[in-house]
């Protein structure tokens, strides 16, 4: 059986004891996250997202929260899924028809169902591309969860004969014989001969993912300040319009009572003409709604995988570090021979940082089921807001 491997080099970098000190955790649409993205403050009265500073209330708990989200049904589903599926990828051998196999089980909505609803809208229209944009991504991100769930893994079996030595070795120099020197020996052997299951951080997959959601927010950024602009536009010219019939109303009214009937027709056409001149139709406005609905849905979905994705990279990161230490330690022993010394001061430093290890591996494996199904469910509200509209 083999294990998945991105075969990247590793990087020489230094890292923190714990990925807790520069992982920022965001929040998800399922009420994790405490930072919402600046476009996702509800829709104003014209129709368009409203940009807001949100500030963290005294009361919020980000544990809790966190907790909290890892107890969701929803939650739960994702991890139960995308565990059964996993598994059975690692144990065949993964072709691009089982892995879209695998992925569409998973990825919810899937790609035939984005292409069908696609379908009825205008394929040439700026929107049209940046939705469908934004779904290739967010498809992107899913499989790159795929394959770092079964990295993590690979590194729980890379680990399990070391975790079985630490177990019953003893921490006592004096108790340690040769049979037991030569088990730790092998032991190295084996965990040496296995690559790190983990890219690094400068692998090409975490920069070219990071280079397009960046240029895909740039670009909805952009679209949405339109969408914006437009839909003040038009309310103003709603509310004027509305205005203005009042008015011509209450004036023909009045001028009805002092004025010959004779001459009414020329009043509303005096108070009409000039005064109202703009009428926004209904239709026009529906249109604007639908698609600032659809920006919002897509700048959302953006802002959350982009803090997703550098969570992420930054646990990978320090796992990936942390198991090049350990194999940099562990050939120190290897160069040293079946000496009892020298493998007692491997296996004890080992042991240091081996419950930190599986902590982050737990931690990663949580943190990729959230973006799994923060993706599935921003899938899911822009699939609702896709409408048969020109952009």
């Amino acid at each position: 059986m083999q294990c998945l491997s991105f075969n990247f080099n590793s990087s020489a970098l230094s890292f923190p004891t714990s990925p807790q000190s520069q992982c920022q955790t965001e929040t998800h649409p399922d009420g994790l996250n405490s930072h919402p993205p600046p476009h996702s403050q509800g829709n104003s009265t014209d129709g368009t997202p409203r940009s807001s500073t949100t500030q963290l209330s005294p009361s919020f708990n980000l544990s809790h929260e966190y907790t909290r989200a890892l107890q969701t049904n929803s939650y739960n589903e994702i991890r139960s899924r995308i565990e059964d599926h996993v598994h059975v990828a690692i144990d065949t051998e993964g072709t691009e028809d089982s892995h879209q196999l695998y992925l569409s089980q998973v990825l919810q909505p899937d790609r035939e169902s984005v292409h069908q609803a696609l379908r009825h809208t205008n394929p040439k229209a700026t929107l049209t591309r940046l939705v469908s944009t934004y779904f290739d991504h967010s498809e992107d991100i899913s499989t790159l969860c795929l394959r770092l769930y079964r990295c993590i893994s690979c590194a729980r079996k890379l680990y399990a004969p070391i975790t079985e030595l630490l177990q019953v070795f003893p921490n006592d120099l004096n108790s340690i014989n040769q049979s037991q020197c030569d088990w730790a020996f092998d032991t190295f052997l084996q965990f040496d001969s296995l690559e790190n299951p983990f890219p690094s951080r400068d692998s090409h997959n975490f920069k070219e993912m990071r280079r397009s959601f960046s240029q895909l927010k740039e670009q909805l950024d952009q679209r949405l300040h339109k969408s914006r602009s437009r839909g003040r536009i038009l309310h103003r010219a709603t509310t004027r319009s509305a205005i203005c019939l009042i008015g011509t109303v209450v004036g023909v009214a009045v001028t009805a009572v002092v004025i010959s009937t004779h001459a009414l027709a020329a009043i509303v056409g005096l108070f009409a003409t000039p005064l109202c001149p703009i009428y926004v139709p209904s239709h026009v406005q529906k249109k604007h709604i639908a698609r600032a609905a659809q920006l919002d849905a897509a700048v959302s979905g953006t802002f959350f995988h982009i803090k997703d994705l550098d969570t992420i990279v930054c646990l990978v990161e320090w796992l990936h570090e942390s198991i090049e230490r350990d194999k940099e330690l562990i050939r120190f022993g290897l160069e040293r021979g079946r000496e009892i010394y020298p493998i007692h001061e491997v296996v004890k430093q080992l042991n240091n940082n081996h419950s930190k290890i599986f902590d982050q591996l737990q931690e990663l494996e949580e943190h990729i089921c959230l973006c799994f199904n923060a993706v599935n469910k921003s899938r899911a509200k822009l699939l609702e807001q896709i409408q048969p509209t020109d952009s």
